[in-house]
């Protein structure tokens, strides 16, 4: 099975407002049945077979307003 990814905020991290700091960065990676791992661009496509698994972890929200 071919897998495709469009995703963004995974080489920029979400800005904050107001003061706020930024988010954290999102990632993305499969892991094939044998352990590899392979990390994934923010836009990627990718063979896959049985048994391996996609890992999403989104981003961060950025922070709102100066710490008091």
């Amino acid at each position: 099975m071919k897998v495709a990814l469009l995703s963004t905020r995974r080489e920029t991290e979400p800005f904050g407002l107001q003061g706020g700091g930024p988010g954290a960065k999102g990632t993305a990676a499969i892991i094939r049945a044998t352990g590899e791992r392979i990390a994934l661009k923010g836009r990627d496509e990718i063979d896959v077979g049985a048994g391996d698994a996609i890992l999403i972890e989104t981003p961060g929200g950025g922070g709102y307003g100066e710490k008091p």
